[in-house]
């Protein structure tokens, strides 16, 4: 299977990038292909909402940024893993923007499955993202759920997350 994953966070040593490598190896580990690409070390502009992708542009969009390795990737993958750390109830602004960005391709044909990884500092902060997730981007996608995975607090970069992670990626 091709996995892209999506790195939200812009901490290189991270936790929320802990639990990607933890995936990557795990996935890896049984055969997959596993891209990651770290949205924050990429330019990346928010949606302009202009429209230039369902008129002019034929599903491209008009801005000529770093989001078209996003979208070279995407339209191979099978499978997308939203990585992030939670900011203020939500996914990283640089993730969201990624998202939001979709908007251009629609529904990418080959993408079934989904997967979210997700940091923070306290463990009452997900329910905003669990419902974006589940009610839009997954069932406007049709995508099949293959998981969600949180850390908080001291669990972030802990064994048994990092176990949890690569075991979820071994049973892909």
């Amino acid at each position: 299977m091709n996995i892209l994953v999506l790195n939200g966070s812009p901490r290189p040593d991270g936790n929320t990038t802990a639990m990607i490598r933890a995936f990557n190896e795990g996935a890896s580990e049984v055969g997959h292909e596993v891209t990651v690409i770290n949205v924050c070390r990429k330019k990346i502009g928010g949606c302009l909402g202009c429209e230039y992708c369902h008129t002019k542009g034929k599903g491209a969009c008009i801005q000529k940024d770093d989001m078209y390795q996003v979208y070279d990737a995407i339209k191979k993958a099978d499978m997308i893993v939203l990585g992030s750390p939670v900011y203020y109830f939500s996914y990283s602004g640089q993730l969201q923007s990624t998202i939001n960005r979709l908007y251009a391709l629609g529904i990418p044909q080959n993408l079934k499955k989904s997967m979210l990884l997700l940091s923070s500092g306290s463990d009452d902060v997900y329910e905003a993202i669990f419902y974006q997730y589940h009610r839009t981007f997954q069932k406007f996608m049709k995508l099949e759920d293959m998981g969600i995975i949180t850390a908080y607090g001291d669990q972030n970069k802990s064994q048994a997350i990092l176990s949890k992670v690569r075991d979820a990626a071994n049973k892909l």
